[in-house]
C-alpha cells in the first residue's frame, strides 16, 4: 500500500533555484570583452609591425597621362586579394596599401597594367616590370578552387611580387595568362 506523505513535509523539503550571481556573470562578460580588445590590438600592431618592415619598398607608379587613349587589350572587372613576395604565397605585403582586399578593375594596353581599386590605393605596372601570370589556388589567406586567382608577378623597384586577382567571370583568367605572358615576352625581346 502507498503511503502518503503529508504535503507540508514536501514543501519543508522543497529548495528553492539558486540566485543569479549578477557580479560574477558580470565579470565575465567584462573580461571577455577585454580579452578580444586585445587580441584584435595585437593583430592591429603585427599589421604596423610589417608594414614598417616593407617600408623600404618603392612608391608605387602612378597612371601615366595619356594611358587611357592606348589600345585595351583587355579588361576585368573582380576582386583584389593581396599581394605577397614572388614565389611565397603566404607572405602577404602591406606596405602602400597591397594588403588591403577590394574590388578591383584591371586594364591591360601596351604600356601596362592599371589596377583602379575603389576604396584602396591604385596603382600602375609598366609593361617593363610585368613578369608573368599564371592561374593558382591560393594567396596569403585566399584558397579557392584549382585555377580559381588569376596571379600576376610584377617588379616593383629589384623585389618580385605576386598580385592575386579574381575575376567576376573566372571563363576571363587564361585570356589574361595568355595576354600578359605574350606582352612580357614581347618585351623582354626589344629590351635585348
Amino acid at each position: 500500500m502507498t503511503s502518503l506523505i503529508p504535503l507540508y513535509q514536501l514543501a519543508a523539503d522543497r529548495k528553492s533555484a539558486e540566485v543569479t550571481d549578477w557580479s560574477a556573470r558580470i565579470s565575465w562578460v567584462v573580461g571577455l570583452i577585454v580579452l578580444i580588445a586585445f587580441v584584435y590590438w595585437l593583430m592591429r600592431q603585427g599589421w604596423k609591425w610589417r608594414d614598417s618592415l616593407q617600408s623600404d619598398l618603392p612608391e608605387l607608379a602612378a597612371t601615366p597621362e595619356g594611358y587611357a587613349d592606348g589600345e585595351r587589350l583587355l579588361t576585368l572587372t573582380g576582386r583584389y586579394h593581396a599581394s605577397t613576395t614572388a614565389g611565397q604565397w603566404l607572405d602577404r605585403i602591406v606596405a602602400h596599401g597591397l594588403g588591403t582586399r577590394s574590388r578591383v578593375e584591371l586594364t591591360l594596353t601596351g604600356q601596362g597594367l592599371d589596377v583602379v581599386r575603389p576604396g584602396a590605393a591604385d596603382f600602375f605596372v609598366p609593361a617593363a616590370a610585368l613578369r608573368e601570370a599564371r592561374l593558382d589556388k591560393g594567396i596569403a589567406g585566399k584558397v579557392l578552387p584549382e585555377g580559381g586567382l588569376l596571379i600576376i608577378t610584377w617588379a616593383l623597384g629589384d623585389k618580385l611580387i605576386d598580385s592575386g586577382f579574381r575575376s567576376d567571370h573566372s571563363a576571363e583568367h587564361p585570356a589574361w595568362v595568355e595576354a600578359i605572358n605574350q606582352l612580357t615576352s614581347t618585351t623582354e625581346g626589344t629590351a635585348r
